[in-house]
């Protein structure tokens, strides 16, 4: 059973994520579906790499500098897998005018004005947000946007319907309907997080995320009818941003 588990877990740090996870850790569809409870336990984790990042970089540099060194090593743990969701969903519902056109933008490699404006927004967003806190705030704050902002991702695979149907596609494993068991997980560990900060921060933080989300969930639904994987990058994105402005 714990074995079992800990395989879920580390499918979904090998799946969202560069590190590193041990060899024993099989891969198959099934896991993977069954690892949607864990995202937000990854979020924790990249998380908590940004946050040591931070905190040792304060050491020696100011708060703008610690700020960009640790969004720089979040991005290179997760090779900046969310950012790249997130480019290609504003490109696809920029430039599209009907769901098959917004696919197709959507999984073309290229990138365009929309993708590049929504990247270097959210990037200079967290920057911005991240750097007008309370220095000692930042570490939990980290921690905390990106478990929460991974949860709301994680609220789509119990609401929506996948959309793609090509087989190939990376994220189809996860196109399996989350349980309300398995989201009650997952949302242990979004909310965990939460408990250090202050908590109309946290409340206001969790009420801005969740705005988000649906704000993004209501066109998701309206013009494709459903999710893709670059839509759950997207609401990660999104909610993470909303997380910190709250």
């Amino acid at each position: 059973m714990i074995r079992r588990e800990l395989e879920y877990f580390f499918g979904a740090i090998r799946f969202f994520t560069r590190l590193p996870v041990p060899a024993w850790v099989g891969h198959t569809a099934e896991a993977l579906s069954h690892s949607a409870r864990y995202f937000p336990a990854v979020g924790l984790v990249v998380g908590g790499i940004g946050a040591l990042v931070y905190w040792l970089a304060l050491c020696l540099w100011p708060q703008p500098v610690a700020v960009l060194l640790s969004m720089a090593a979040t991005i290179y743990a997760t090779g900046g897998f969310h950012e790249d969701g997130l480019s290609d969903t504003a490109d696809g519902l920029g430039g599209g005018w009907d769901k098959q056109r917004i696919l197709d933008i959507m999984k073309d490699s290229r990138v365009g004005s929309y993708g590049v404006i929504a990247m270097v927004l959210a990037l200079l967003g967290k920057f911005v947000l991240l750097s007008s806190l309370a220095p000692a705030l930042v570490p939990w704050a980290l921690l905390a946007g990106h478990a929460v902002s991974r949860f709301c991702a994680t609220t789509l695979l119990a609401t929506m319907d996948y959309v793609r149907d090509d087989a190939l596609s990376r994220a189809k494993p996860l196109a399996t309907r989350l349980s309300g068991g398995n989201l009650f997980v997952a949302l242990c560990f979004a909310v965990a997080p939460l408990v250090w900060l202050p908590w109309w921060k946290a409340l206001a933080g969790v009420a801005l995320a969740t705005v988000m989300t649906l704000w993004l969930a209501v066109k998701f639904r309206r013009w494709l009818g459903g999710y893709t994987g670059d839509c759950l990058g997207a609401v990660q994105q999104v909610a993470e941003i909303g997380f910190y402005l709250g």
